[in-house]
């Protein structure tokens, strides 16, 4: 297929929206899944999520932060993200406030309350903007949702599930995760707790992450289809390691390398043991997927001071409170071990937030507004908080090989000394610091690195030459793209995507209340 597809209306490209009925259904994966489909079929696809809700953040080439998952859906549709795929990002500081981040910027810091009680419809019109500007410029625009659909307490100001598909007019594609259970009663309940009016964009359901024969789950998929007059377009199999950048969670998503998937044998004698310190708030854990990819590494997060003990490296990862974090370190014993591993010559990676805990002194009027607070003093580094965020991608030349990364944070570090001059920041004995997001994607950087940890560690572990970040990234991509091929109707999808909402969806009683 080569060309625009043929939308009805003729000026803009085609739309659908995945939702799902819980978090965490599969609606990123489904949605990255079919854009690679799509641009494999020769289309020009964009992906698109008018709000999410994350800690795990990118910077585009403008200098806009978006959350990661819409950066990688864009790499699944082969084109570069935008500040348009994600207009509203919500940043959680705390249970019942976020950072508000509204076409890359951030316009300051709302209770949940007041988000919901005004501010969230003002935005209706700023991502239907974003959103008709991306169809006018695709064949199709493929949309995530966020959460459920059927949160009947929040569809008055949802931008998201079906306030957008209704003012977008587009068709509406349900997931389901059926490794929870109950993914029947899911479909029938969610669409059954919708008005009339978005029920009537409701067009089908996708089955995720199915174990088993398939043809013992079409009888419940018939029945189901007599009861709300739609099909299932598709029974995905459980797959492990799918999970593109995950919003939050404990979750390392490049090949699920923490939870799900075996680690490669070493390429030396040795296996090289990274702890990542689980801290609060905690953002951009992304950061370390490219360490678990590396053959024979064994990454984990931890929570406790004696999980450091067998650590060859461990990693501070960025945070969305460094006060805080740096407050729960000392709690749990976690600041004096990492303490007796930079005296004992053993090393700890500080990265963003992580890297101004490791500093001796922080200023902070801005985050968490909680002034002069000592930092662990690891690195001659002095932190203050600026009211305007720095967002950056830096690139540059680290340990003789060249790096790329990204910047996001509103500390600024003034770095007074140290061995050695790190990215933006330093390094002193075995403890290195930088406010650099990705850099270790950069593959002869992160070998480098590696090879200055093993030393300093004592172990006998060499990285493998031939590890490519970008080649594994697309291997996933391509791998989401198969399961949509292999196991969902495409032409049908291809119709709602072409031809729009069907006709004649019939209403499942109650609706919404």
């Amino acid at each position: 297929m080569n060309g625009r597809l043929k939308v009805s209306g003729g000026a803009v490209g085609g739309g659908l929206l995945v939702a799902g009925t819980t978090s965490d259904a599969g609606k990123s994966v489904v949605t990255a899944g079919i854009c690679r489909w799509l641009v494999r079929q020769g289309v020009r696809v964009a992906p698109f999520k008018a709000q999410n809700m994350s800690l795990n953040s990118f910077v585009t080439r403008e200098g806009a932060e978006i959350g990661r998952a819409q950066a990688m859906q864009a790499a699944a549709a082969r084109v570069e993200p935008t500040a348009l795929m994600n207009p509203v990002l919500l940043k959680p500081g705390s249970d019942r406030s976020s950072q508000v981040v509204l076409l890359g910027k951030p316009v300051g810091e709302l209770s949940a309350r007041g988000y919901h009680a005004g501010r969230q419809e003002q935005l209706l019109g700023t991502v239907t903007d974003c959103l008709q500007e991306l169809r006018r410029t695709h064949d199709a625009v493929i949309c995530e949702g966020a959460g459920s659909p059927a949160e009947i307490n929040l569809r008055r100001t949802d931008i998201v599930n079906m306030g957008i598909a209704r003012a977008a007019r587009i068709p509406v594609v349900v997931v389901g995760d059926i490794d929870r259970g109950g993914v029947f009663a899911s479909f029938f309940g969610t669409t059954a707790l919708l008005s009339k009016e978005d029920q009537a964009l409701v067009a089908g359901y996708l089955v995720n992450k199915f174990r088993g024969d398939v043809t013992l789950l079409e009888p419940g998929l018939e029945m189901l289809r007599g009861l709300t007059g739609r099909r299932t377009l598709g029974v995905l199999p459980f797959a492990h390691g799918l999970g593109i950048d995950e919003e939050d969670g404990l979750r390392v998503s490049l090949r699920g390398a923490v939870r799900e998937s075996v680690v490669a044998p070493p390429h030396g004698a040795d296996v090289l043991r990274v702890a990542v310190c689980a801290v609060p708030l905690m953002s951009n854990f992304t950061d370390v997927d490219a360490l678990a990819a590396e053959p024979g590494v064994v990454v984990r997060f931890v929570d406790r001071a004696e999980e450091l003990a067998d650590a060859d490296l461990v990693v501070l990862p960025g945070t969305r409170g460094t006060v805080r974090a740096l407050s729960w370190l000392r709690e749990r014993g976690l600041a004096d071990a990492i303490a007796r591993r930079a005296a004992e010559g053993r090393p700890v990676l500080g990265i963003c937030g992580g890297f101004q805990m490791l500093g001796e002194h922080i200023e902070d009027e801005v985050e968490s507004k909680a002034g002069a607070v000592e930092g662990l003093g690891l690195l001659p580094v002095r932190v203050r908080f600026a009211v305007e965020k720095t967002l950056a991608r830096p690139s540059g030349e680290a340990l003789g090989e060249p790096v790329e990364g990204y910047e996001i944070h509103h500390g600024v570090a003034e770095v007074t000394g140290g061995d050695e001059e790190f990215l933006d920041g330093c390094r002193t004995g075995s403890v290195w610091g930088t406010h650099w997001h990705g850099s270790l994607e950069s593959d002869g950087f992160r070998r480098a690195f590696l090879r200055r940890v093993a030393a300093d560690a004592g172990r006998a572990f060499v990285p493998a030459p031939d590890t490519s970040f970008g080649t594994l990234r697309e291997e996933q991509l391509d791998r989401l793209g198969d399961l949509i091929e292999e196991h969902a109707d495409t032409g049908a999808l291809l119709r709602l995507i072409e031809e729009g909402v069907p006709e004649g969806l019939p209403f499942v009683p109650p609706g919404a209340p």
